[in-house]
């Protein structure tokens, strides 16, 4: 039995849209959270953070306006500031996710994420 598969998905997103493909492909049926309608707490962003051994600010997507209108490449800010940005604009947090079994993946290309099934 396999366990849990969960993406953190934007249906705009092409990329999104064929790690989604990816996994269909593989019989895999994902848990989909839409991160934009259920946007990820700070704890839910914190351990994602870290199954996927990278800081906010790798998780951002950099040219989004509410980057730049918030400063948020001020070297000066915080991991905890930066987490609570994307808390506020989930918009920012880069996607897909996909979680299983402790560990995570981006899918930027969306083949990343085989390494964790």
């Amino acid at each position: 039995m396999s366990s849990k598969v969960t993406i953190y998905h934007n249906p705009r997103c092409s990329k999104s849209r064929q790690t989604m493909e990816l996994l269909h492909s593989k019989s895999i049926q994902p848990e989909v959270i839409e991160y934009l309608n259920t946007p990820a707490d700070f704890a839910t962003l914190d351990t994602l953070l870290s199954m996927l051994k990278i800081e906010p600010r790798q998780l951002m997507r950099k040219g989004e306006a509410e980057y730049k209108e918030n400063n948020l490449s001020d070297e000066s800010l915080t991991r905890e500031q930066l987490i609570d940005a994307m808390v506020k604009f989930p918009k920012l947090m880069e996607r897909p996710i996909v979680v299983k079994d402790g560990k995570a993946a981006i899918g930027r290309p969306p083949e990343r994420v085989l390494e964790i099934l």
